[in-house]
């Protein structure tokens, strides 16, 4: 009986082994499938490459495809994918009895956010491609990867490791495959007998392209996607300008740019992808030298554009003299003014030129640091140096030095010799006033006033020029009223006259900035232990008082002493939640979720609502939103509603994850806030500053209300 039971069941193995085996061979009876890939760390996506089992044994090649599907929101990308994003891409060259692998593209979607046009899929896309082989008698050992983009507001690249086995000649047509397949080739794009007349000129002066072409049927609403084949054209942008149909020809003008330099069309061969209506074609056309007719309404649209972003620039710079970070400066500029009097107009004028030429130098110094790093490919963001402790400390150091010289604590005297040297080679106050205007610059940058932030995004996201003039137009902007006083030094001599309200005003501009100092102190806390940097206030603290009580007498050097304390717990009080500045909101602080953009979207998926918050404790504008928005009602108890994951990324120190969601977004400082819900799973993002109606209004429009 045991004989027998062990019979049955080596029988059943037996039989369930050949089962799967013809399974197995079954697919290369009629066709071959990997089966769907999935990759746990990406789950939205699955990918299959199949063989159809359609073989040409003259031209020795084997029909295949690539099919994808992505869940939600999710998309891949087009062979020139646009402004933003990556092709997908397969390497093979493992493979044996393998000679090439042609990709075939069906005509894309266009897609926009934040301004960012790309091309691509969602939802389900089919790949068709020809393998060509050696040998078809031979067995093909098929070794490929496949590396696919995929986005939604945020991008993964996900490897798909896959292996085939198989003869060529074995393999007969499936039907499913071939169906499948035949879905996957009517949408690519074919050269079409109604296209005729089809020409492209290219002007090297301008830097525009021209194409025209007719329709036998005419246009309805047609679509044109130019791009090429050689590695040159492939970093070329093209930017259609104009469009203009007669009768049933139509003519399309676009510009060209390349990151790389000047672009050059002459002889090339580019592809013009046509959609018009269920209309699709595409023709190859070599480019041809042509000068063309002045552009008509666009171009004015970009320069305006341009011109907008440099108003906003200069406003920005202009805002950034009042902003909590830089006011202290203008104290010690107001200084320099009131010791201005009785000079004459030119060196008066020669000073404030000073002043203002810091100010420009600085910003040039800044675009020319981030046209490095964009050209290098590092991260790169606004106000990024506060940080770097190193940098932090710098800060600390010369505000404090600043801030004990205007107190009266010590003078920096020069030698002799040294005054005599640079007596005879101009006045060194121009030398102090160019300092200052650098000065005042590398405090402004964590200021990101609305007009700051929009225009900086763009200049970081534009080219060289362009990021050059709207720096320009910052520092012009910052530098506005030390330009105009140099114009008119009369206005110098309208301040009061010296006297002893000197050394009040001095004693008072001081104060603002050792409390920059402090402030700065407060950064380091990132950086450096708690008992250490104390340990380090405490030293600096006892010289102070010290110094003030050699200088001042015991009496002001208490009285600064008790100063000091309450702006401690100011400080304190303020770090700690602001418990006594928002009424029946601050109890207890708002519980933040570390930003994740994988639990972002499950969330979104679960029907929550995310709620982010990229901040850095070096921002104002961040402390600014905090206690005037999210910790005031509404706003606070609506955020720890259970609906509703409050998430917050911190960039008070380099992180990469951080900047790369930022950039994502077209972002390069803080704060950002966005959006996510059912009804906004790409996310709303918020103004720079904050107002209660835009935060509730985005929460709303999130969750479909």
């Amino acid at each position: 009986m045991h004989r027998v039971t062990v019979y049955c069941q080596s029988l059943w193995w037996a039989l369930a082994l050949l089962l799967l085996s013809v399974f197995a061979t079954g697919a290369s009876a009629k066709g071959l499938s990997t089966g769907w890939l999935t990759n746990p760390d990406h789950p939205p996506v699955q990918t299959r490459f199949v063989l159809t089992g359609e073989k040409d044994s003259n031209t020795k090649t084997l029909q295949g495809f690539l099919e994808v599907r992505l869940s939600g929101n999710w998309k891949t990308y087009w062979r020139s994918p646009g402004e933003g994003g990556i092709a997908p891409s397969m390497t093979w060259q493992d493979s044996e009895n393998l000679t090439d692998i042609q990709w075939f593209w069906p005509h894309p979607d266009r897609f926009e956010l934040l301004g960012i046009e790309t091309l691509g899929y969602k939802n389900e896309v089919v790949f068709p491609m020809t393998l060509h082989v050696e040998d078809m008698d031979k067995p093909v050992a098929l070794r490929a990867k496949l590396s696919l983009p995929t986005c939604t507001t945020v991008c993964v690249t996900t490897d798909y490791p896959f292996e085939l086995t198989f003869t060529p000649a074995e393999l007969t047509p499936s039907p499913e495959f071939l169906h499948t397949y035949a879905k996957g080739m009517n949408l690519v794009p074919k050269p079409s007998v109604e296209i005729k007349d089809l020409s492209a000129s290219w002007d090297s002066a301008t830097g525009k392209l021209q194409v025209s072409m007719s329709k036998a049927s005419g246009w309805s609403a047609p679509d044109i996607i130019v791009d090429g084949n050689s590695d040159t054209v492939a970093d070329y942008t093209f930017t259609q300008q104009a469009l203009d149909i007669k009768d049933k020809t139509l003519t399309a003008t676009f510009t060209v740019s390349s990151w790389l330099g000047e672009p050059v069309l002459d002889g090339e061969t580019l592809s013009l992808t046509l959609g018009d209506k269920g209309f699709i074609a595409e023709h190859s056309i070599t480019v041809g030298a042509t000068a063309l007719p002045s552009s008509t309404s666009a171009p004015i649209a970009s320069i305006a554009n341009i011109a907008k972003f440099v108003l906003f620039a200069l406003l920005g710079g202009l805002i950034l003299n009042i902003m909590p970070c830089v006011l202290p400066v203008l104290g010690m500029k107001l200084n320099t003014v009131i010791a201005a009097q009785g000079t004459e107009k030119r060196q008066i004028r020669r000073q404030f030129i000073a002043s203002a030429a810091g100010i420009l130098v600085s910003f040039w110094l800044i675009a020319l640091f981030l046209t490095l790093l964009k050209l290098s490919g590092n991260a790169i963001g606004w106000g990024i140096q506060f940080q770097n402790p190193y940098f932090i400390g710098f800060m600390v150091l010369v505000t404090g030095v600043f801030a004990a010289n205007m107190l009266g604590l010590f003078e920096i005297q020069l030698s002799s010799n040294t005054s005599t040297w640079l007596a005879n080679r101009g006045d060194n106050s121009y030398q102090g006033h160019f300092a200052q205007g650098m000065f005042a610059t590398l405090l402004a940058t964590p200021c990101s006033a609305p007009f700051l932030g929009t225009a900086v995004a763009f200049a970081l996201s534009t080219d060289v020029i362009t990021l050059f003039a709207i720096f320009s137009a910052l520092a012009m902007g910052m530098a506005l009223p030390w330009l105009v006083v140099a114009a008119f030094p009369s206005l110098a001599n309208a301040l009061p006259k010296p006297g002893p309200w000197m050394n009040k005003v001095k004693l008072l501009f001081g104060i603002m900035m050792l409390a920059t100092t402090l402030w700065l102190l407060t950064l380091l806390t990132s950086h450096i232990p708690m008992f250490l940097l104390l340990s380090i206030c405490a030293v600096a603290g006892g010289l102070l008082l010290w110094r003030t009580t050699v200088v001042y007498g015991k009496k002001t050097a208490l009285g600064l002493a008790a100063a000091i304390v309450v702006f401690a717990a100011v400080t304190l009080i303020t770090v700690q939640g602001t418990d006594h500045l928002t009424p029946k909101t601050t109890s207890e602080e708002l519980i933040w979720a570390p930003l994740s953009e994988q639990r972002i979207t499950e969330a979104v998926s679960n029907g929550k609502t995310v709620f982010v918050d990229v901040t850095a404790d070096w921002c104002i504008t961040c402390k600014a939103n905090k206690v005037g928005v999210l910790m005031q009602e509404p706003v606070y108890s609506r955020l720890q509603r259970p609906d509703i994951i409050p998430m917050q990324g911190d960039w008070t120190v380099p992180s990469e994850s951080v900047t790369a969601y930022l950039q994502k977004y077209g972002r390069f400082g803080v704060p950002f806030n966005i959006v996510y819900g059912p009804a906004a799973p790409e996310g709303i993002p918020l103004p720079v500053i904050l107002s209660e109606k835009a935060v509730m209004d985005a929460i709303d429009t999130a969750q479909g209300k």
